[in-house]
């Protein structure tokens, strides 16, 4: 999921300057990658050397392939990286923590530009460029298949909306092309490879716990506590994560992230509540310990079943979201059922 705003200011002028400061890509004399993204045939002339990643799952997964030193600057940060990539990202410029302007990605001199949200990066309106905006400037880009397959890119919260189920294939996708553009299939290959070892550990453990029958709802954020909260649809990475874990996701809806009042899931009163944790400090349901505060607090609330018996579980907000980390939300999962008693 990301809200986040950009920082889109005017200013022909600064964009002119900036055109001047974008590198041609260098010829590497290989035909040139054409990937189909989002309804366009995208060619990518040559291995980038100074890619903009906008969106943390994407610039994981670059991190994930070995591509630290072709990183030019990232944007949209839920988190610290995982362990495993600390040390690599450890010196990665940050144009922003939200979207970032036009502007600020041309300021980075990219010859390449990759989103992990179509609302970033789009065919028409988009919060920091479309893909012909890009285009003018030299600079190819890409978007998440994760995000073309929606079908519809806006609906709901503006985070879109799904007419079949997020899977792995997606994110194997993503790991592929980006490998390919990059000119380091064969990376592509092994990461594709590792993930789907740890899917089947993980799924092989889930399956272990015999947790079928314990429905779930994922709370991501808030615009307002005492409000409607952001949860999680029933086709995004949270009904994958439920599906390899052998639960049940409470709500029914096609958006990625509809709004839904705390009066229609006490309807639904789930058998536990996924809270999202994160650094991101842009909504008031963003921090996790506002979150308990609300449910202990709230009339409506504090009644759930999930609340009374203190089936609360804490999650990466990041896992809840169509990348790498969703392999994470398994694992998470899984080992808070197991703490409840959920599970055998």
């Amino acid at each position: 999921m990301n809200l986040a705003t950009s920082a889109r200011s005017g200013g022909l002028a600064l964009l002119a300057s900036a055109l001047m400061a974008v590198p041609a890509a260098a010829q590497s004399g290989a035909p040139p990658v054409e990937i189909e993204n989002c309804g366009r045939t995208a060619s990518y002339a040559a291995p980038p050397e100074r890619a903009v990643s906008i969106g943390q799952g994407t610039t994981e997964i670059l991190l994930s392939l070995g591509l630290e030193d072709r990183i030019a600057a990232t944007a949209i940060w839920l988190s610290p990286l995982p362990e495993a990539l600390a040390g690599a990202g450890r010196d990665l410029p940050r144009i922003a923590g939200n979207s970032p302007s036009f502007e600020a990605v041309l300021k980075a001199r990219p010859d390449f530009v990759a989103a992990q949200w179509i609302n970033d990066i789009a065919p028409d309106r988009a919060r920091v460029g479309t893909f012909a905006q890009f285009a003018d400037f030299g600079v190819p880009a890409y978007v998440s298949p994760a995000e073309c397959a929606k079908s519809d890119f806006s609906a709901g919260s503006g985070d879109g909306a799904r007419s079949q189920a997020w899977s792995i294939g997606l994110l194997n996708r993503e790991i592929t092309e980006l490998a390919r553009i990059f000119g380091v299939a064969e990376r592509g290959e092994a990461l594709v490879a590792a993930t789907a070892a740890r899917i089947d550990t993980a799924a092989a453990q889930a399956g272990a716990l015999q947790a079928r029958g314990v429905s779930v709802l994922f709370w991501f954020s808030s615009p307002e506590l005492g409000g409607e909260a952001y949860v999680a649809g029933r086709y995004g990475a949270p009904a994958w994560i439920s599906g390899v874990a052998g639960v049940r996701n409470v709500i029914d809806s096609g958006e990625e992230w509809p709004l839904v009042g705390w009066e229609t899931i006490s309807e639904l009163d789930p058998d536990v509540i996924v809270l999202g944790t994160m650094d991101r400090r842009s909504l008031p349901g963003d921090d996790v310990a506002a979150k308990r505060a609300f449910l202990a607090s709230d009339p409506v609330a504090s009644q759930l079943r999930a609340v009374r018996e203190g089936r609360l579980i804490e999650m990466p907000a990041h896992s809840m979201n169509p990348t790498l980390r969703a392999v994470d939300g398994v694992e998470t999962l899984a080992d808070g059922l197991k703490d409840l008693g959920l599970a055998q």
